[in-house]
């Protein structure tokens, strides 16, 4: 029989995965289906540009008035714009969209990882095991459905777009421009040419079908579990200002301006998986249609092993995952620095995307976990911060994605890797020296907002 709470996390996931599945198989075409002067990237910097300006203000606002479950139905509804502004990809179709898409963004994830936090600590009483334990298992097994996603929008888009009778031949000459080998804009590239506008429709359409899924499900099966919470919140409010700023005042907490490095990574090594390598390597030397397979690597990778490392946390530790996590980017960034791509070598394009999928999925589910550890009262707060700077890292990433080199850009993503880590470790230090008291375990000192974990007394909440 399975508890509420597992329920609901059985219906957030999958509520994502729907969504994630038309968003993702998106994200993942934008530089080579919409490459003209860089429209389709410009447009995911957009997105995150919009969801940083939301993540300063809208998260803790949304969800104490709102709930989470229906946050995260206004946030799916966002998304879903995004897909119709593809129908007829243009600057005035593609840049608004992708703003209301990036104001949408932060609440919606915030608000996700508030009810698992939420779910998790609810039932680690009822288990007896510890919160952190709890919330864990929730987000590995999150991440494990919602991952999936990777698999099915790229199917989709990998089986229209083979339907394509049109398909270009890559040549030798072709191939040069391929890799980190040379600085060159293969935008031009005959390997990038656009699908027939028919496929291009279908596809589109298909997405626009499971996001409107996505929203009815969570609409009708969710438990707004808050609603007390948030009722109280309407009827006695906090000043404005108060929680206007309240994304801005959890920075007086130095552990969260540490993990900023680690944060910033997590949107960095995202953006160049669907950003470069789709473009630079599996659409320069095999064609726009092998994206979707390569993009399937990496998120069956990503779900079997969020499920996997979501369980292990629990005899491991974070640490010794995260620091699994870095040496496989660090391989992998070495090797891409290297790797001349081509299409004789085919199932080294889908080795690739498996190991960064491996990594990721460390990321994901162990840098949630983290801030919900570390900020068990600051729930929304907390991951509207984790939102924030993620999605700066895909912006500045996206931003000079059309200006630098390939080589240029692996090396700064191998710089930000090696400094998110010694960032890390140091909080994972001061954490196992000064333990954070799940709510369960303590009330925290309200007059010293900058230590989260000042207790009280050891009081049951």
């Amino acid at each position: 029989m399975i508890d509420r709470n597992m329920k609901n996390v059985l219906i957030v996931s999958i509520g994502f995965l729907s969504l994630f599945t038309a968003y993702g198989g998106l994200q993942s075409l934008q530089s080579s289906l919409n490459a003209e002067d860089g429209m389709g990237v410009t447009s995911l910097s957009v997105i995150y540009a919009s969801i940083i300006l939301s993540s300063m203000f809208l998260p803790p606002i949304l969800i104490k008035n709102l709930g989470c479950k229906w946050t995260i139905v206004a946030g799916m509804g966002c998304y879903v714009t995004y897909s119709i502004g593809n129908l007829y990809p243009g600057w005035y179709t593609l840049i608004p969209t992708s703003v209301i898409l990036g104001m949408g963004g932060s609440p919606l994830w915030s608000a996700k990882c508030t009810l698992l936090t939420i779910s998790g600590n609810l039932q680690a009483p009822r288990e007896n095991k510890k919160a952190a334990d709890v919330i864990n298992k929730y987000f590995g097994i999150f991440f494990l459905i919602f991952q999936s996603s990777a698999v099915w929008g790229n199917l989709m888009s990998s089986l229209i777009f083979g339907s394509d009778t049109n398909i270009t031949n890559v040549t030798e000459e072709d191939l040069q421009f391929c890799g980190a080998g040379v600085c060159a804009d293969i935008n031009s590239n005959t390997t990038t040419k656009k699908p027939a506008q028919q496929l291009v429709w279908t596809l589109v359409g298909c997405y626009i079908g499971v996001g409107v899924l996505a929203m009815i499900i969570v609409a009708v099966f969710l438990d707004n579990i808050d609603r007390d919470q948030a009722r109280e919140f309407r009827g006695n409010r906090e000043p404005f200002w108060s929680t206007f700023l309240a994304t801005f005042t959890l920075l007086k907490d130095k552990r969260l301006v540490i993990l900023i490095p680690l944060t910033m990574y997590s949107g960095f090594e995202q953006s160049f998986l669907s950003g470069e390598y789709t473009k630079n390597y599996v659409t320069c030397a095999l064609g726009i249609h092998y994206v979707g397979y390569a993009m399937i690597c990496f998120g069956a990778a990503n779900s079997l092993c969020s499920f996997m490392f979501g369980r292990l946390a629990e005899y491991t530790g974070r640490a010794p995952l995260f620091c699994l996590a870095a040496v496989t980017n660090f391989s992998c960034i070495l090797a891409l620095l290297f790797w001349r791509p081509h299409p004789d070598q085919l199932p080294v394009f889908f080795v690739f995307p498996a190991l960064w999928g491996l990594a990721d999925a460390v990321w994901q589910t162990q840098t949630n976990s983290l801030y919900g550890v570390l900020f068990p009262r600051q729930k929304e707060a907390a991951f509207a911060n984790y939102r924030m700077w993620e999605s700066l890292g895909f912006v500045i990433a996206f931003a000079y994605s059309t200006f630098i080199c390939l080589d240029i850009k692996l090396y700064i993503l191998l710089g930000v890797l090696i400094l998110s880590m010694v960032t890390y470790l140091w909080v994972e230090y001061q954490e196992r020296k000064n333990p954070t008291l799940p709510v369960e375990e303590g009330i925290y000192d309200t007059d010293f907002p900058t230590k989260g974990n000042h207790i009280l007394n050891q009081t049951s909440l």
